[in-house]
């Protein structure tokens, strides 16, 4: 039996089908889709056989009861270098059915289903999965995605996670998130305040602050660029370095930091260097019902130091060693502003 194999207009048919129902492709990928459809009425019809057998495959694994989470997760097959696909054996009793289409449809058919099952599409674009995590105040969590990647949430954050056939795609919607990214083919990048922070193999974190984005890395390797990932490189950072990227012109600053102090507000801590008292209040607010209030004066006082996040009592004293503070208890929480000037 002559076995077909896929002409290029196939997989380039394949190809875009792909990238639409993954979305998100950015306007010099529109308009490379649209010229590629004008090329030739072939490429139109190619692509309108490939959505279809798409629909198809689609409603037909629906129907299956079976765990897509495990057959994701589940090792590659070994790969068939003979090119052979085993039938089952057709009962004697089954009666021949005439096909409904022209018998010269049936091969550009069965190739395009053969290559969209090959490379995946049968589960993973047909069911592109998304998901919505929220962490409450003062409740951070750890998730585990089907990647196998491991988040730390801290509390009052948000993230959107997209999986699919061409990648892992995270979008951090306010607060902070650490990512132990699991071992896979397909890229993970993490969006957040208009900049792509991509994964090479490694442990980063990513927090929205007011002013500013941050991102540290404690293991490996990540690229951040802005305009949602389309822009300039903004930085390339190794362990050890953590980029902090103004919200306004993207000005980018780079520092060395030790790779235990990154990852250890999973435990509980809050380890500050260098940073705004408008930032820490912050942190400290989203895990305890007494409340930091900083007024404008004392905001932007850069501080350091290392404590456990709800231990209010160190966290005041802490405050109150500082010279140029003055702090007030009261029912609503803790207030701070700046120390009057002593009169001349």
């Amino acid at each position: 039996m002559r076995v077909e194999h896929p002409t290029a207009l196939t997989q380039a048919a394949a190809h875009w089908h792909a990238l639409q129902r993954e979305g998100d492709l950015s306007p010099s990928q529109q308009r490379a889709f649209m010229q590629w459809l004008l090329v030739s009425p072939d490429h139109l019809r190619e692509y309108m056989a490939i959505s279809e057998v798409a629909s198809a495959l689609g409603d037909a694994l629906r129907t299956l009861p079976v765990d897509v989470d495990a057959l994701l997760q589940a090792p590659a097959p070994a790969a068939n270098v003979h090119n052979v696909v085993r039938l089952s054996p057709r009962s004697a009793a089954a009666p021949a059915t005439r096909a409904k289409h022209p018998a010269r449809g049936v091969p550009r058919i069965a190739v395009a289903a053969a290559l969209m099952l090959a490379v995946g599409l049968a589960t993973t674009v047909a069911w592109p999965r998304t998901a919505h995590y929220v962490a409450a105040h003062g409740a951070p969590r750890q998730i585990t995605l089907a990647d196998s990647t491991v988040v730390h949430l801290d509390a009052e954050s948000e993230m959107s996670v997209r999986m699919s056939l061409l990648g892992r795609r995270v979008e951090l919607e306010r607060g902070q998130a650490s990512f132990v990214v699991g071992k896979d083919r397909r890229p993970f990048a993490v969006h957040a305040a208009g900049l792509q922070v991509t994964d090479i193999g490694t442990t980063f974190d990513v927090s929205l602050l007011r002013e500013q984005a941050r991102i540290g890395v404690s293991e490996g390797r990540v690229h951040v660029r802005g305009d949602g990932g389309r822009g300039r490189m903004l930085a390339d950072l190794g362990a050890g370095q953590a980029a902090q990227v103004d919200y306004r012109d993207q000005q980018v600053r780079i520092s060395q930091e030790d790779a235990a102090s990154m990852t250890a507000w999973w435990n509980g801590r809050m380890v500050f260097r260098d940073e705004p008292l408008r930032d820490v209040a912050d942190r400290f607010n989203r895990r305890n019902t007494l409340r930091l209030h900083v007024s404008d004066d004392a905001g932007a006082l850069r501080l350091t130091g290392n404590l456990r996040a709800d231990d209010v009592a160190s966290l005041r004293a802490f405050l109150d060693q500082q010279p140029t503070l003055v702090t007030q208890h009261s029912a609503d929480g803790i207030h701070v502003q700046r120390r009057a000037a002593p009169p001349l």
